[in-house]
């Protein structure tokens, strides 16, 4: 089983991000997907969730608006477009599977995100 993240980096405030998470020993059309942060010194943060189809999304209210969580089956692969990206999303992203009630059976290694001028 391997969650691999990827697109993170430095941007500026107000800038756009897309995150993207391939999935693979497992069957990912069968799971929740849901995207997790750190932030510096900080716990664990939910921010989005998606479920199996892509018929529901779910998002934290720090985020609504901003940001938008996607799905591809086809690929193996979840998103997270983040948009209009302020100082506190500044953070290590992780996804991982189920949703934003689960503990989360597997887990990606995170991808850093810094927003800074």
């Amino acid at each position: 089983v391997q969650l691999v993240e990827s697109g993170g980096g430095l941007v500026q405030p107000g800038g756009s991000l897309r995150l993207s998470c391939a999935a693979s020993g497992f069957t990912f059309r069968l799971y929740y997907m849901s995207w997790v942060r750190q932030a510096p010194g900080k716990g664990l943060e939910w921010v989005s969730s998606i479920n199996r189809d892509a018929t529901y999304t779910a998002y934290a209210d720090s985020v609504k608006g901003r940001f938008t969580i996607s799905r591809d089956n086809a690929k193996n692969t979840v998103y997270l477009q983040m948009n209009s990206l302020k100082s506190e999303d500044t953070a290590l992203y992780y996804c991982r599977t189920g949703d934003s009630g689960s503990a989360g059976a597997y887990w990606g290694q995170g991808t850093q995100v810094t927003v800074s001028s």
